[in-house]
């Protein structure tokens, strides 16, 4: 198999199989559960097209915990099934899917009352332990007040009374989906984003496809299917709206996360708290800490959430609590603010909200997949593809991608333990060999490539350290980027990962984005228009009191795709 690239050409053609092709199934939303499912249905042999109205991860994927994880949280509810099923995934992940995405992280739990906490909490990481299977990860260890402080040092020292450590996993959640949707691609899935569906096609009561609009160029397109599956998170009750009728109720809750430089917080390992609603994580993340997150109801834009002053203080004041050295709001050099899609339940309290997923007939010809977690969208996908099965003339295959890896998988391991080889060859130090084979895994070969024809790409991105100018020509070129967005937020992170949201970068990217694309210099100076007004627009609801007022201000940037929401 033959790594597919998502390029401009790519994209074209891909566009005319849309017009012209009869799919087995019409997947909406390029999310990790639509990224998942194109996968799925694509390696049992079936005709799969994927629609997204913007990017790969736009929405929920790009913006949760980034942790591939159990939820430690779910013992306490006694669903023990949920907890076992995403520990199998993790191993998966971990081990076989995506080694190069997906690497270990450990997680420090205070202790505050003494014996009987530690008796509490022991025998929820064992159980947590015990559930993980096959062991891919260190077991958990006690440690007293003295030797967490020396893993900590962050830490007050009235803090705790000693401490437990285990260990999960953590993903860059918009990497891993963009590839899930590139192997896809590379088995035959056709992959359009920019794609919006405007209404679905009908014979008689039967949905047979969608009307899509490309947002890129202004046409709109009869896509048919013989299955559509509604995989759009949050956005799944509006695409019912469309069907006239649905089963599932979905809510959304945002949850935000705050990013700070490495050395504000001194650990060598992240943190797991305790709210008085939920939990607190502090995770490490690269030079960076993510904090977070909130579970709040959102009611308002769902294309663009926004963090209020509000929320961000929230999360300060928590992590405050136990910090030697309390962070400030001049400590944040960027905010991630999410929705994610819960299933309505009994209790009106969002964090209560089921985590697990329901497929349901919405009409004849359409289905519905919501709820779950990033953790099990492998699972949430075969389920879809297994419901539309039943519904289509052929016989289909049973799934096939618990033994599937991602593109970039293969070869990773190899590479690794010939990372400095690799770095004298071809004149990067180390470091950044390592920080490029973390993002690309065995696909570090294409990206050297175009290096090796254009040595100059090799320089850092202006205002952005960690990344090469390669990456950005490489993420329009293979990786379906097709604005600075694309780029800025999600193939990399430099919007949250730098104090001025990336507006230095942007300046230096978007020529470079602009030769693949074949932008002019008016195209360039709207890109960079566009961005401003975004960063703007978000760093002035971070100022908001209330989501409210937070959401206004959020909406006063145009969305960059022509006809986009927000």
């Amino acid at each position: 198999m033959e790594p597919a690239a998502l390029s401009p050409a790519r994209r074209r053609a891909d566009l005319d199989r849309l017009r012209s092709q009869t799919f087995d199934l019409v997947v909406i939303g390029g999310g990790v559960t639509g990224a998942g499912i194109a996968l799925d249905a694509a390696t049992r042999g079936l005709s799969v097209a994927l629609v997204e109205q913007r990017d790969l991860a736009a929405g929920t994927s790009s913006r949760s915990s980034k942790l591939i994880h159990g939820g430690l949280r779910y013992l306490e509810q006694f669903n023990f099934g949920l907890v076992r099923e995403a520990l199998r995934e993790r191993s998966l992940l971990l081990a076989d899917l995506a080694p190069h995405l997906v690497r270990p992280v450990s997680f420090l739990y205070p202790l505050r009352h003494g014996f009987p906490e530690r008796v509490y909490v022991a025998a929820g990481v064992t159980l947590y332990d015990t559930l993980g299977g096959a062991r891919h990860l260190p077991g958990h260890e006690h440690l007293t007040r003295r030797q967490a402080m020396r893993l900590v040092p962050a830490l007050r020292g009235d803090a705790l009374t000693g401490a437990v450590r285990y260990w999960d996993a953590q993903v860059d959640d918009a990497r891993h989906t963009m590839e899930l949707a590139r192997t896809a691609a590379s088995h035959g899935a056709t992959i359009l984003t920019s794609t919006r569906v405007t209404d679905l096609l009908r014979e008689g009561e039967r949905v047979v496809g969608v009307l899509a609009r490309d947002q890129e160029g202004g046409e709109d397109i009869r896509v048919r299917g013989r299955q559509v599956i509604n995989a759009t998170g949050v956005w799944a009750d509006r695409i019912q709206e469309m069907a006239g009728r649905g089963r599932i109720r979905v809510r959304a809750s945002k949850g935000i996360h705050l990013v700070v430089p490495k050395d504000r917080i001194h650990a060598d390992s992240g943190l797991i708290l305790r709210t008085e609603t939920s939990v607190l994580f502090v995770i490490p993340w690269g030079r960076h800490w993510l904090i977070g997150t909130t579970d709040t109801d959102w009611d308002l834009d769902l294309a663009h959430p926004a963090a209020s002053a509000r929320d961000i203080q929230y999360l300060l004041d928590r992590v405050n609590k136990v910090l030697r050295t309390p962070l400030t709001h001049a400590d944040v050099e960027g905010v991630q603010a999410g929705l994610r899609p819960l299933l309505y339940g009994e209790s009106e309290a969002s964090s209560k909200l089921s985590r697990e997923h329901a497929v349901t007939q919405t009409v004849a010809g359409m289905l519905t997949i919501a709820g779950g977690k990033y953790t099990t969208y492998r699972v949430m996908a075969e389920d879809a593809v297994d419901a539309a099965a039943r519904n289509l003339p052929q016989r289909v295959a049973r799934s096939v991608t618990d033994r599937t890896p991602l593109l970039g998988a293969q070869g990773w391991h190899a590479l690794w333990n010939r990372r400095h080889q690799l770095a004298e060859e071809v004149g990067l130090h180390g470091s950044r060999i390592e920080h490029l084979l973390g993002r690309y895994g065995s696909l570090v070969t294409e990206v050297l490539d175009l290096l090796a024809d254009r040595p100059e790409l090799g320089e850092r991105i202006d205002g952005a350290e960690d990344y090469l100018k390669v990456e950005a020509v490489y993420a329009a070129s293979h990786e379906g980027a097709l604005h600075l967005d694309d780029l800025l937020t999600r193939r990399t992170r430099i919007s949250i990962e730098t104090f001025d949201r990336g507006l230095t970068a942007a300046r230096d990217v978007a020529p470079l984005m602009g030769e693949v694309h074949g932008w002019d210099e008016d195209d360039i100076a709207r890109e960079i228009e566009h961005y401003d007004a975004r960063v703007a627009a978000e760093v002035e609801s971070q100022r908001m009191p209330d989501d409210r007022t937070a959401d206004a201000a959020r909406m006063g940037a145009r969305d960059v795709r022509v006809g986009g929401a927000g």
